[in-house]
This record gives C-alpha cells, sequence and structure tokens, in this order.
C-alpha cells in the first residue's frame, strides 16, 4: 500500500508541519507496521519548474523539410520568467516535438537550470538555452515521464486545466515533493490497505487527534436499483446507489489524478478514478455499472456449471460451481469482489451510473482470485478482510463526487440489503495483557489503547469486555486484545526477561533414562543422527518384510512435503541406512550410527480427530478425542554399523563390527536404562536368519520381545548397497522403560578379595549359551558376582552335535573372605543347576 503523505494529513491535522515521511515510518514501524521504503514523488527535479500557456504553435516539418514532426512554441510562463525585450517579449520560444497539446494549453515548462532525472537510476541531466531547428529553444515542455511521476501517463505532454494559474510552481500544482509510505500490508492488517487505515495508525503513534473519512451517513429511507442475494455466505451486505445526468466528458480533476497515481495505480476516466479514490482513501472496493446496460435486477449468487463470463481485461473465463458472481437477467455480470464484467462496463456515453459497494466473504474471494489467477485492488483488500460497515459510506461518498465533479445528480433512493451479524465480544481479565507482556499495564492505559484501535470497552470490576471494530476481524480472542495494547505501547518497551522455572520440577524418569542411553551410546563410540520420519512403501520391500508385517501397516500423509516419501515410518532402520549410505558415499567406511525417535502405528480404535477451539481450553472428551485419534508414537533406539569395530594398530589386529556388536549395543541401552535383556536366537526380516537375536525382558507372564539384533540379510544387503556384514538394532524404548526399575540400585562394593572358579561344560549344539549361563547364575546362588563366557569350542572329541562353553565364574561374600571349599561349593552347585536346566556336562579334559 503507497500512502503520500499529505494524503495522511488530511485526516491527522495534527502532524507537526516539519514532520518528514521517514520519521512517520520509524513511528509505525514501531507500532508493527511494515514499512518498506519512503519515496518522494519528483524528487529528483530541482530547479524551476514552472506553469506555461502556449500562445502559439508554428509547424517546421513543411517549412524546414525535416523528418519528423517539429513544433515551434511560444509559451507565456508568467512575468517572472517571460522575455521582457524584443519579438519575444511576454513568452518563451520552446522546440517541442510532442503533439497531443494545443494552442491555450497550459503546461508544465522545464526553465534553463531545472535538473530532471534520466532513463536510468541515478542518472541526471539539465536543462539548458540551445539552438536546434534553427530556433532557440529556452526550456522544455514537459510530460510526466521526464519528470519521474509513477503511473502517469506517459503518451504525451502533460495538459493541465485550464484554471491553474500562469507562472506558479508547477511542483505545488503537480504535488511533487510529497513523500510516499510504500508499506508492505500483512494479510491480518487488511484495514491498512487504506489511507483511512494508514492514517489511523499515524494517529495513534503520534497520539494526536484522527479524522474518521467514514462517518457515518443518513440512510436512504426508501428503497433504490433492486437487488436480490441468494448466497447470504459469500455476501452478507450489498449496497446500491444511483446516479444520474453524468457528464461523459467530464475529466477527473488533477488532485485527484495525482493522489491516485502517487499510490501506484493509472488515471482511466471520471467514473473509474472516484471508484478507485473512494477505495484507497476508505479501503472499500467498489463497482460502477452502465444502467443502461444493466438487464433487471443486480444479484448475487453462485456460478453454474458451464458458465461463462468476459471481464473488463478482455478474457472469457469459464466458470466453477464455487465462483460467486454479480449477475442481472442476462446472466453474469461480474466476479463478485475480484472484476467486473465486460457487458456492463461503463463507456465514453455513460451517464447513468449504479454504485455497488458490498461485503463479501474473505475466503470465498480468495479462492476465486486464485482459481482464475486474477488478482486484483479489489480481491487483494475483500481477502483480508474489509470493513462491513463502509458499503453505505463508501458509495455514498462514490456518488457525492460524481455529483460534484461529472454533474450527476444522486437518486434520494437507495438499497441496503444487509445480512450482518451482531458483533462479537471478547471478555478478558484486566490485568491480562500486563501479564502477557510481563510489565506493568494499569486499566486506564489498557482501555485507552483500545479506544485508540477503535474498539469499545466495558469494565464490570476486573474483567474487561471489548466489542472489537468492525474494520479489525483479526481481533477474536483475548491474546488478540493483548497485543494490540503491548504493539502501541511498544514492543521494546516489553522487558527482556528468561521465564523461570518453576522450583522442584526437573527431569522426569524417562526424560532422564532416555538421555542416559543417548550418553551410554555416545559414550560406546555410536555418532546421533536425527533422520525424517517419512518414507516410500519401496523401502519396506527393500527390507524384504512380510505382506503381513505389521511395520508395513504405515500412515500416508495427507500433504507430504515429497510424494517420493508419502509414510510415516514404522521402524527407525531405512533413515539410518540412508545416512549410513551418505557417510559411505563421503568416503567414510567405518561407521556406527544411532537414532532415539518416534516410529508411527496406526490407531485401530481412533476416529476423525477434531478441530480444537481456539477461544477456550479445550475440555477433557475434546482433548480424550484428539489424543484417541493420533497413531500410537512409541520411541525407539536402533543401532546400525558396518566397516571396523576396532582398528589396527600397534596394540594388535583390530576387527570388524559384527552381529555381536549390534547386540552389544542392546545390552547397553538396557543397562543405561536401569535393566536387563535377555537374548534368544529369532529370525525377522531384515536380519540374517541364523544372525538375528531376539533381546527380551523378564516379566510375569514370561519374556517379552523388546526388540532385535544381528546381522542383515544379504538380500536386504544387496538392496539397499550397504556393504557386506552391515549389523543393526532396534529395541522399543518407550517399552524398555515401562519394565526397568524405577530406582537403579547402587553396586555392592565389598573389601574381601574374590574367588574365581573355571568351568567348562558340553552341551548339545543347539543350547544356547544365554541358557546355560542363566542356569549356572540360578545355582550359584547369592555369592556369585559376575559370569563371562570365555571360550566356545568344537571338535570331533565332542562329537558333531555337540560345543563347549566356557565361563568364568567370579564368587566373593559382602562379609568375610570365602574358603577355598565355600568357592567350590559354589561351582558345584552352579554345574548341577545347568545340567538339570540345560543338560550339560562337566568337561574333565
Amino acid at each position: 500500500m503507497r500512502a503520500p503523505i499529505s494524503w495522511i494529513r488530511d485526516f491527522v491535522p495534527g502532524l507537526p508541519v516539519d514532520l518528514t515521511g521517514r520519521q512517520v515510518a520509524e513511528k509505525i514501524i514501531a507500532a508493527g507496521l511494515e514499512v518498506e521504503t519512503v519515496e518522494s514523488v519528483g524528487g529528483e527535479v530541482t530547479g524551476p519548474l514552472v506553469v506555461g500557456r502556449v500562445l502559439s504553435i508554428e509547424e517546421l516539418r513543411e517549412k524546414e523539410k525535416l523528418k519528423k514532426d517539429i513544433r515551434y512554441c511560444r509559451v507565456d510562463v508568467g512575468p517572472e520568467h517571460n522575455e521582457t525585450h524584443g519579438v519575444g517579449a511576454g513568452s518563451r520560444g520552446i522546440v517541442c516535438g510532442a503533439r497531443n497539446f494545443a494552442l491555450s494549453d497550459v503546461v508544465v515548462v522545464a526553465l534553463p537550470g531545472t535538473v530532471l532525472p534520466g532513463a536510468e537510476p541515478g542518472e541526471h541531466w539539465a536543462v539548458a538555452a540551445r539552438k536546434t531547428y534553427g530556433h532557440v529553444s529556452d526550456g522544455m515542455i514537459c510530460s510526466e515521464r521526464e519528470l519521474g511521476i509513477p503511473e502517469g501517463d506517459h503518451a504525451g505532454i502533460i495538459v493541465l486545466p485550464p484554471t491553474t494559474p500562469i507562472g506558479a510552481d508547477a511542483k505545488a500544482v503537480l504535488g511533487m515533493g510529497d513523500e510516499v509510505l510504500d508499506i508492505a500490508v500483512t494479510p491480518d492488517r487488511g484495514y491498512a490497505l487504506s489511507i483511512r487505515g494508514v492514517a489511523r495508525e499515524v494517529a495513534t503513534a503520534f497520539d494526536v487527534e484522527f479524522v474518521d473519512p467514514a462517518a457515518p451517513i443518513t440512510a436512504p429511507t426508501a428503497a433504490g436499483y433492486p437487488v436480490r442475494v441468494a448466497d447470504p455466505t459469500g455476501c452478507d451486505r450489498f449496497v446500491a446507489r444511483v446516479v444520474t445526468g453524468l457528464d461523459p466528458s467530464a475529466p477527473s480533476p488533477e488532485w485527484m489524478r495525482r493522489r491516485i497515481q502517487a499510490c501506484g495505480m493509472r488515471s482511466i476516466s471520471l467514473a473509474v478514478d472516484v471508484t478507485n479514490y473512494v477505495m484507497l482513501e476508505l479501503g472499500q472496493p467498489t463497482h460502477a455499472y452502465d444502467r443502461a446496460k444493466l438487464r433487471g435486477a443486480i444479484g448475487v449468487r453462485r456460478a453454474a456449471s458451464g458458465e461463462k463470463l468476459e471481464t473488463l481485461d478482455g478474457a472469457v473465463r469459464d466458470l466453477d460451481p464455487g465462483d460467486l458472481l454479480i449477475v442481472d437477467d442476462s446472466g453474469p455480470i461480474g466476479l463478485a469482489g475480484v472484476m467486473g464484467g465486460a457487458s456492463t462496463e461503463i463507456g465514453a456515453g455513460t451517464t447513468d451510473v449504479v454504485i455497488e459497494a458490498a461485503h463479501f466473504d474473505p475466503v470465498t474471494i480468495a479462492r476465486v482470485a486464485r482459481r482464475h489467477r486474477l488478482a486484483s485492488e479489489a480481491s487483494r483488500r475483500f481477502e483480508r478482510g474489509v470493513d462491513p460497515m463502509l458499503p453505505p459510506i463508501a458509495a455514498a461518498r462514490i456518488a457525492g463526487l460524481l455529483a460534484e465533479l461529472g454533474g450527476g445528480t444522486i437518486e434520494d433512493a437507495g438499497t441496503d440489503e444487509n445480512m450482518l451479524p451482531a458483533p462479537a465480544t471478547i471478555t478478558l481479565d484486566v490485568a491480562y495483557p500486563a501479564r502477557l507482556a510481563g510489565r506493568d499495564l494499569d486499566g486506564g492505559t489498557v482501555q485507552r489503547r483500545l479506544v485508540q484501535v477503535g474498539a469499545t470497552c466495558a469494565v464490570d470490576g476486573a474483567t474487561l469486555t471489548v466489542t472489537p471494530p468492525s474494520w479489525r476481524p483479526d481481533l477474536t480472542d483475548p491474546a488478540d486484545v493483548a497485543e494490540e495494547v503491548i504493539r502501541l505501547e511498544g514492543y521494546d518497551s516489553v522487558p527482556a526477561l528468561l521465564p523461570r522455572a518453576p522450583a522442584g520440577r526437573g527431569l522426569t524418569f524417562e526424560q532422564q533414562r532416555r538421555r542416559s542411553v543417548s550418553r551410554a551410546l555416545a559414550g560406546a563410540g555410536l555418532a546421533e543422527v536425527l533422520c525424517y520420519p517419512f518414507v516410500a512403501a519401496r523401502e519396506f520391500d527393500a527390507l524384504g518384510l512380510p505382506v503381513d508385517d505389521v511395520r508395513r501397516s504405515a500412515l500416508r500423509l495427507a500433504n507430504p512435503i515429497s510424494e517420493a516419501e508419502p509414510l510415516l515410518r514404522t521402524t527407525l532402520l531405512p533413515g539410518l541406512f540412508a545416512a549410513l549410505r551418505r557417510n559411505l558415499g563421503r568416503g567414510t567406511a567405518d561407521l556406527a550410527l544411532f537414532e532415539v525417535g518416534r516410529v508411527f502405528r496406526p490407531s485401530l480404535t481412533g476416529g476423525p480427530a477434531p478441530r480444537p477451539p481456539v477461544d477456550r481450553r479445550a475440555t477433557p472428551e475434546e482433548l480424550a478425542a484428539t489424543e484417541a485419534a493420533l497413531p500410537h508414537q512409541p520411541r525407539h533406539v536402533a543401532v546400525v554399523m558396518t566397516g571396523a569395530r576396532l582398528p589396527n594398530g600397534w596394540w594388535g589386529a583390530g576387527r570388524e563390527a559384527d552381529w555381536a556388536d549390534a547386540i552389544e549395543a542392546g545390552r547397553a541401552v538396557a543397562a543405561a536404562a536401569g535393566t536387563d535383556l535377555t537374548v534368544h536366537q529369532d529370525n525377522l526380516a531384515p536380519w540374517h536368519p541364523g544372525r538375528c537375536a531376539a533381546l527380551t525382558v523378564a516379566t510375569d507372564d514370561g519374556d517379552l520381545v523388546l526388540g532385535h539384533a544381528g546381522e542383515l540379510h544379504p538380500r536386504v544387503i544387496g538392496e539397499l548397497s550397504l556393504p557386506a556384514r552391515t549389523v543393526a538394532m532396534e529395541l522399543d524404548l518407550d517399552l524398555l522403560l515401562e519394565h526397568a526399575n524405577a530406582v537403579t540400585p547402587a553396586p555392592r562394593i565389598s573389601g574381601f578379595p574374590p574367588a574365581t572358579q573355571d568351568v567348562a561344560l558340553i552341551v548339545a549344539a543347539d543350547v544356547s549359551a544365554q541358557d546355560v549361563a542363566a542356569a549356572l547364575r540360578e545355582g550359584a546362588g547369592e555369592l556369585l558376582e559376575s559370569i563371562r563366557l570365555f571360550d566356545v569350542w568344537t571338535g570331533e572329541q565332542l562329537g558333531a552335535d555337540n560345543k563347549s562353553l566356557a565361563f568364568a565364574l567370579r564368587f566373593r561374600a559382602p562379609d568375610r573372605t570365602l574358603t577355598a571349599e565355600e568357592a567350590s561349593a559354589a561351582r558345584e552347585a552352579a554345574v548341577a543347576r545347568a545340567g538339570e536346566l540345560t543338560g550339560a556336562v562337566l568337561r574333565r579334559a
């Protein structure tokens, strides 16, 4: 929105005379408006620029046998600037090639010494007397382009009204030097798309009087031009006024043309200029119809299938059933709130006009404008919200200007189809703005600022009831009201303080354990990554998941960032594999990555999520319904490793990461969470069938599977282009924490020496070391401090179906030094129990 300071002053008479546009911009920027630039209309022109009258015109083309039209003119530029002697006394001679002016026309003359802007930014050139085409050209008759006036008529010379004083300063006549604020209006401040709205902000910022140009009017008592509104949702107010006997040749006054041009619009004709002027002044878009071209009553309805409309830009548009139309008995005559139709356009012979001023639904207008890719000044305002009280005022203002400037007659009758709802109110605590801002704001200040905004206030004890002004549809909640008070007081008055955490609160048990898990994995040499939660369906195929695997039941996003990955992840592994490939592609061969994040599983009981309210806190029932509609989102922890787990060095040979490292990562997670895992052989994609372990935790109902670890299946490695022998682990972290100890017991420290006993047991090849260790632990009793598998051996001596497992048993008593007999007895008890549960036999040699 471009807003000239001179126009703003009309409604803010209390502004200091010497106030600059830059100072005005600084004030309203502090109040929340975005002023992009401050421009000066024709500000680059310096020197004597005056008003002159053409006294004579001599055509030089035939006389001098020239190839183009050249004219030598004598121009009266006022006694102060005319030649005072010789044949040219009382005027100046000027050579000019333009042909859009005639004898006795009043023009703008740049005298020698005037500096004008050049064709390129930053360029300037000076006017000087010089001889050309056999005559001395002692000045220059100017066009708007040559003076740098934006949006002017650049086709020819400026021709001023005949009553303009000769010799007067043309800069003042043309409004040059007036500063213009170029404001970027955000969607919630549609009222600022008008001089009225900007002037109100300026008056409030400088704390001076504001004179509202939209003063209430006396409504006509009789109905005027017939109007039928069939869609009150799309149009809840429609005003029509009629002006007859308009002089079609009446020009727009210079002051109006200059103001419209300063705001970035072109002057077209009196009727069009008046409607644009009022739209810029008040913010109410309007439209004028040639009454002679209307067929019956004006109506408002939605488009029917197959209808077409030729708009004012000459395009024939196929209409959509969602389009809101202005119609008469002949059919569509305009896209409501966007652009009028060509069939009722005002032309050169129009004498009677019907003025439309309506209020349309912002969402409807926005959709129509986007559907037809037809953004207009009207749609830009309607889609941001226009004051619904303005239509009768704007219609009356247009009618008055047409009558005054075009000699028309205003019909006394007028139509006002008003279906507006009652104004809403907002109730809040008087102290709420102060609490929100964190600074002192007394009740008087709050009310004064709201009145400046245009609201009405009523106080009942500590309760403030606010009725927002009709031009502020964005004020709907207590927070909106508080923000208005705070911004007018100045955002810089809000103290910059960090919020204080309430005493006695800290991390929850789950938060502490999750951090412990991340620290444990990082301490084990793994790097944490954060992957996007979006996956493609083909990734489930690459993992080799069966058709009925629950991990294939993924939620699809309604509006995905990328159509290539429209699903929410059900496992962390695809993201980790992608991170692994990305790092491998950048030359890193030895990798150990982990991620802690949520996966998403569809809810089997919840329906569509309800829309939460914004005017109050949601009820427990609404919160429960929202929660029920959400997918199940457990946190998982996953690990992936490839390359060397222990590098080669002076200490000896290194080794590659293998399935045991993946299992050990799971054990580290469980230890950090405060529990122990049991490992069982399993078969689950995407792991290798013979190198896959189920990680379980003991519960009252048996072992609960929390996740899996091991080496990836060769087929999966090939599909995902991963290195051979890549290993991975994934655990349900939330489920693990549910079965973790709330308090981790402190380690038992004994001052007495341990007793170590080794035992080698022969078991069947299909018996797991985990089961044997559990049996040994159960049999050894409380004296057993630790147990460690240190050797697995197979050979012909044992038989094809047997293996030997060697364990180191460490015994210690808290209150005494164990005797050899006590340690041996505990060892024998452990071996006996292992024999009972697993069939283990002690290997003698």
